[in-house]
């Protein structure tokens, strides 16, 4: 009974190999610049560094301040808008092998995601104030 034991074990040899690799390479990835910022000094902020750089002028409100909810629901329909497209472009590419159930797949697609853009206007997500 013993031997069976260590056979079954060893067959998870490889996925422990892999798990070590994975946490050291891992691990390798987040203490290795961490260090050489150290090295160089880059770790240490001074007035030029800690100003703003992506708008190009200082936060005039608190940087914890809440968003209107219709901020995200247009970034959701974005989304779900950008990701049908990502969709119509290899549908459209393989209609040839897929055929009229391929078509008919899609256009139930496209029904569901005019459907939802209809709510959605209804519902007046799209409006902005």
């Amino acid at each position: 009974m013993p031997e069976t034991i260590s056979v079954d074990l060893i067959e998870y040899l490889p996925i422990l190999l892999f798990l070590g690799v994975a946490l050291g390479l891992s691990s390798a990835f987040v203490f290795l610049p961490m260090i050489a910022s150290r090295f160089t000094g880059s770790h240490q902020p001074y007035a030029n560094k800690l100003t703003e750089y992506e708008c190009g002028f200082p936060a005039f409100e608190d940087s914890r301040s809440q968003f209107d909810v219709r901020f995200y629901l247009v970034a959701i329909l974005f989304i779900i808008f950008d990701l049908e497209a990502a969709f119509l472009y290899p549908w459209a590419v393989t209609l040839e092998e897929t055929g009229w159930v391929g078509w008919g797949a899609m256009m139930v697609f496209l029904l569901e995601l005019a459907v939802g853009l209809a709510y959605a206007w209804k519902k007046g997500a799209l409006e902005w104030e």
